[in-house]
């Protein structure tokens, strides 16, 4: 079993930057994925940014240019910049960790609220 513990949510005014962290402990696979998914009210939970054991990066196109994923492999730690932060990137952010032929563990969840 793998626990995946988010910070770094909050509140904050639109071009504004927040990082995000996210944890990892318990059964941690060798080789794996971890980053970030969000879900907006009424909408379908999307893929914002993931980073492999090896450091490849991969981003959604809304936020290539804004946001940088990056991993303390030492600490099972990933942490997700965010900067000129939109309205639109209001949505609860979900921290996961995906190993090869498992299913994907997630975070709890965590507010990013971006003001206009």
């Amino acid at each position: 079993q793998v626990q995946l513990v988010e910070s770094g949510g909050g509140l904050v005014q639109s071009g504004g930057s927040l990082t995000l962290s996210c944890a990892a402990s318990g059964n941690i696979y060798s080789i794996y994925t971890m980053g970030w998914f969000r879900q907006a009210p009424g909408k379908q939970r999307e893929l914002v940014a993931g980073i492999t054991s090896g450091g490849k990066t991969n981003y959604a196109d809304s936020v290539k240019g804004r946001f940088a994923i990056s991993r303390d492999s030492a600490k099972n730690t990933v942490h997700l910049q965010m900067n000129s932060l939109k309205s639109e990137d209001t949505a609860v952010y979900y921290c996961y960790l995906q190993g090869i032929g498992v299913a994907r563990d997630w975070g709890q969840g965590t507010q990013v609220t971006v003001s206009s």
